[in-house]
């Protein structure tokens, strides 16, 4: 079981005078507080500071957390230069590198990007899948690729990452084509849906595709995306959660928790609704603190940090009891 935090690397997370050099510290600080992984988000929607230079500053800065991101948006680069850029990236975490990507929603959170980035709106999730088997390639040395919306010759030799074969790619989505393909083509999954119990069939559907691919169904990490805010005032914890809602995603509280996991509450009220997700099969949680400074973040990342043993705990628990109704099964 693994428990991440997702950096506030957007200035809407930053209070007056926080600098936001800053964030290298706390990556440091999440690192020591128990976390296993620091995730990074991706989008030109708000300022913020830039997913891949945010982990180039945290490899050297940490030993031994994964460094992610959640979501890499790859239609915003270059797929080749993408492909050196993460191989680099891996060589300097000295392997600690995991990428979640997407191919944006529709609205302002997708398409309006996609005219910046001079890339097409239409096949964008076949362009991403091709993107993704084009940097597989290249990290394995091909010298050319062609699909059906990439094609590439004569590419000169590029870096090759930490890992034979690059770091894992997640996906992040949750439609019956996202299940299938994570199935199919991924390595994690890494969605944000409100109720754990669809949770539990979506990581049943990406199972069934893994196994009709010819793969393991413990081929595809199962992770989450969840925004948390731990506060024993319940009330004054969705003030905050409110006007963190409002600053961040630009709409209120109850539009959000429609269409994303949010967790507020005492921490007895969120580690028991985490349980939720982890008896639904989530094994890497990754955290988005419901805060709007750096100072309010580190509390909630002190208050989070207090729930991992229990957190872990719980998968442990559900682990054993899957292994016994499997023995049973088999007798």
């Amino acid at each position: 079981m693994d428990i991440g935090v997702l950096l506030p690397t957007g200035t809407a997370q930053w209070g007056p005078g926080d600098d936001p050099r800053e964030l290298v510290a706390f990556g440091r600080e999440a690192e020591r507080s128990g976390f296993s992984s620091v995730f990074v988000n991706d989008s030109l929607i708000s300022p913020r500071i830039e997913a891949l230079t945010m982990l180039a500053a945290l490899a050297p800065a940490t030993e031994s957390v994964t460094l992610g991101t959640a979501a890499l948006l790859p239609f915003l680069r270059r797929p080749v230069q993408t492909a050196q850029t993460l191989a680099s990236l891996d060589l300097l975490s000295a392997g600690r590198l995991t990428l979640a990507v997407g191919a944006g929603f529709p609205g302002r959170f997708g398409r309006p990007l996609y005219d910046l980035s001079e890339v097409p709106w239409a096949r964008r999730f076949a362009r991403l899948d091709e993107t993704v088997a084009l940097w597989r390639a290249l990290w394995s040395g091909a010298d050319s690729f062609h699909g059906e919306i990439l094609r590439f010759d004569g590419i000169p030799p590029m870096t090759r990452p930490y890992r034979p074969g690059g770091p894992p790619v997640w996906l992040g989505g949750a439609t019956p084509a996202a299940l299938d393909r994570t199935g199919r083509l991924y390595d994690g999954w890494l969605p944000y849906p409100p109720d754990p119990a669809d949770y539990a069939s979506g990581l049943l559907n990406i199972r069934t595709a893994a196994v009709g691919a010819g793969r393991r169904a413990q081929d595809v990490t199962p992770a989450l995306f969840v925004s948390v805010r731990v506060d024993e005032d319940v009330e004054r914890g969705r003030r905050e959660l409110e006007a963190y809602a409002r600053a961040v995603y630009g709409m209120p509280l109850a539009d959000l928790e429609r269409i994303q996991a949010v967790v507020t509450g005492s921490a007895e009220q969120v580690r028991t609704r985490l349980d939720r997700y982890v008896a639904a099969g989530a094994r890497h949680l990754v955290v988005r603190l419901g805060a709007l400074d750096l100072a309010a973040q580190r509390d909630q990342l002190e208050r989070v940090a207090d729930l991992i043993p229990a957190l872990k705990a719980s998968a442990s628990a559900a682990d054993r009891a899957v292994a016994c109704t499997q023995e049973d099964t088999a007798a």
